[in-house]
């Protein structure tokens, strides 16, 4: 590959990303009055953080079970309003624990998936 086009690439990456940015902030002057959009528009990072991060969740681990229990674990803590970090600290326990008894318990090893 060209040195040119590699520098080509980069341009149009930034100019790409810039437009995407400051087209919104030019086509909206005033605030956004419609329930509707500004719902929606409330929603979308939470929805974008749990599209990025659930597959990583159940695929990260050795076993996708390991990962699996995990993310039901996580989400009955953060349901009884626990923090960020006691969750996060249950779920590394869960699979660890998980993994551990995969190890002692060979034959749970191939149910497992590992």
């Amino acid at each position: 590959m060209e040195k040119h086009s590699i520098i080509l690439y980069i341009l149009l990456g930034i100019l790409v990303t810039n437009f995407i940015r400051v087209l919104p902030m030019v086509l909206i002057k005033g605030p956004i009055k419609n329930r509707f959009v500004r719902s929606f528009l409330y929603y979308v990072p939470y929805v974008t953080l749990a599209v990025m991060t659930f597959p990583d969740m159940v695929l990260a681990t050795p076993t996708p079970l390991a990962g699996c229990l995990a993310l039901v674990v996580g989400i009955v803590a953060a349901w009884k309003r626990l923090g960020l970090f006691p969750v996060a600290i249950i779920c590394c326990i869960i699979v660890y624990l998980v993994l551990l008894s995969a190890a002692i318990c060979p034959s749970l090893s191939s149910s497992i998936g590992s």
